[in-house]
């Protein structure tokens, strides 16, 4: 039974969407557990939202629900403004006036962190106010928490993983049913997992979005979205995935930061992983990010990384954070940016070195293969294994192959050259590889 506290924290919500109102419901309903594990009193004061004729599944009582976002933010007696519109504006805007009010902010905006964290967190050390934000990254997942506080005294070698649930829910989909990339979208789309428009999820931007973010918590460098390559997987057949599965292997869209030194690279691509690995048994819509670093080792986080309940489950978190900060003064957030990052540049995507798949489907005659081979050879790049299918279409063959290690502008360079061969009929399909 809820009993009320001296340590009461006020809390203003602006967006009643899908997670907000998981967030105000479950707030609501869970005030007295709250209270009982933390010995502070939670107590949702408004909600704002753009059209309050909405029907909701959560019941809010009469005056709480407000359109006007100034009302939230300018409550002198409100203090953590949760942010849950979403975009980059307005939120943006409502986030540096809220800490300018001297509120703190729980978001789930990957996005905006994104594109804007530096600005937004420089303008919380400004205000001596802090910005939480768990829940924009792999969902229910502690990752961030993990990064920031549990592996506080590491150094990280790699942060990479699967970081949208949409695009390995498709995957999972090909490999286990055989099906088309349009087949499974659609039963993606069918059964909640992909947006009507999933082009952020499929193209790989969402999870560039991610990998920005643990980018600068791992590594203390902020990477701009236009320095991520990206590349999704609307270009990956079942036949791509039956191939690799031979070759003993799966598919999955990563989200890669590694560190050489003083470089970092990030990119997010369709990537060959061995089938032993512990990533390629993560199926359907879940999430699961592979890290690497001195202390602790090699640490797999795994678990669902989107929907209203996991996300509603990272936020509320990051509120008991904000609400022991202001009861106690302090919490065991850490600096977001640090002042000398050990990550002087940022190393560009061909000079990147990694081993490759290549599929080639090719005029069925004498010295097709002898010819790819030859250009292959001239820029550096040595073949490990390769097989010629038997023929899918007339006259045309598969040649599938696996290389060594090349460097990404060897393989970019072959791969044009190859593609203008007279025997070459489709679009060349390379995916890269990770141990």
């Amino acid at each position: 039974m809820y009993k009320k506290s001296r340590n009461k924290i006020n809390i203003g919500l602006i967006g009643l969407g899908t997670i907000g109102s998981g967030v105000a419901k479950f707030l609501m309903a869970r005030r007295g557990l709250l209270l009982k594990r933390t010995g502070i009193d939670f107590n949702l004061s408004l909600v704002c939202d753009k059209d309050l004729s909405l029907k909701r599944d959560v019941f809010l009582p009469k005056g709480m629900l407000t359109k006007d976002t100034d009302k939230v933010i300018n409550d002198p007696d409100i203090h953590i403004i949760v942010e849950l519109i979403g975009g980059i504006h307005p939120a943006k805007e409502i986030v540096i006036e809220a800490l300018s009010k001297g509120k703190h902010v729980v978001t789930a905006n990957k996005l905006l962190l994104a594109s804007e964290g530096e600005e937004i967190f420089q303008k919380a050390k400004i205000s001596n106010r802090e910005v939480y934000f768990e829940a924009s990254v792999a969902g229910g997942i502690p990752i961030i928490k993990a990064i920031r506080e549990g592996m506080v005294s590491n150094r990280f070698s790699s942060v990479f993983g699967i970081l949208n649930g949409t695009s390995n829910y498709i995957l999972s989909s090909m490999s286990s049913e055989c099906s088309s990339f349009k087949t499974a979208l659609k039963e993606a789309q069918s059964k909640g997992y992909a947006e009507k428009d999933p082009s952020l999820d499929i193209k790989g931007m969402d999870s560039s979005h991610k990998l920005a973010i643990l980018s600068l918590l791992a590594f203390g460098k902020r990477v701009d979205l236009d320095d991520i390559y990206v590349e999704g997987i609307e270009d990956i057949s079942n036949l791509d995935i039956q191939y690799a599965k031979e070759f003993g292997y799966g598919i999955k869209l990563l989200a890669i930061a590694k560190c050489h030194g003083n470089e970092l690279e990030a990119r997010v691509h369709p990537t060959l992983l061995p089938l032993e690995h512990l990533l390629s048994s993560v199926s359907g819509a879940y999430n699961a990010i592979f890290i690497e670093a001195d202390l602790v080792g090699k640490q797999l986080f795994y678990g669902q990384g989107a929907g209203k309940l996991p996300t509603t489950s990272a936020v509320i978190s990051d509120i008991v954070d904000a609400g022991h900060k202001i009861i106690c003064g302090k919490n065991s957030v850490k600096q977001i940016i640090p002042k000398d990052s050990e990550i002087k540049k940022l190393r560009k995507m061909d000079e990147v070195v990694t081993r490759y798949y290549a599929h080639f489907s090719a005029i069925d005659k004498p010295g097709v293969l002898a010819n790819i081979a030859n250009l292959l050879g001239r820029h550096n790049i040595s073949i490990a294994s390769v097989v010629q299918k038997e023929r899918r279409e007339a006259h045309i063959v598969p040649i599938v192959m696996l290389t060594h290690e090349a460097k990404e502008l060897d393989m970019q360079a072959a791969l044009s050259r190859i593609n203008k061969l007279p025997a070459i009929k489709k679009k060349s399909i390379v995916i890269r590889l990770e141990k």
